[in-house]
């Protein structure tokens, strides 16, 4: 897993309402849904945010939060690297 997480600069954000969102991966016509804490992940992966600081962001600015959130964004991301939508910063 990438210690410091960087969203593929050639991926297009296209947030809808309710705060969800599409991931669009020009390079391969493939979508990605996202919902409103995905997209709020999403923002975080910048390559400057360590995954332990995602982690303190979630539950700072979100509730309802739950005891399993860790795993839940550790399985996240990788989904994201896996389908190459996240990388790490060169």
């Amino acid at each position: 897993m990438i210690d410091r997480p960087i969203a593929n600069p050639s991926i297009v954000l296209r947030e809808e309402f309710d705060d969800w969102a599409l991931l669009y991966d020009p390079n391969t016509g493939e979508t990605f849904g996202l919902n409103p804490t995905g997209v709020f992940i999403w923002k975080h992966l910048d390559g400057d945010h360590t995954v332990e600081d995602v982690f303190g962001e979630l539950t700072e600015n979100c509730e309802g939060v739950p005891d399993s959130y860790k795993n839940d964004v550790i399985e996240f991301i990788l989904d994201l690297e896996n389908r190459g939508l996240v990388g790490s910063k060169a």
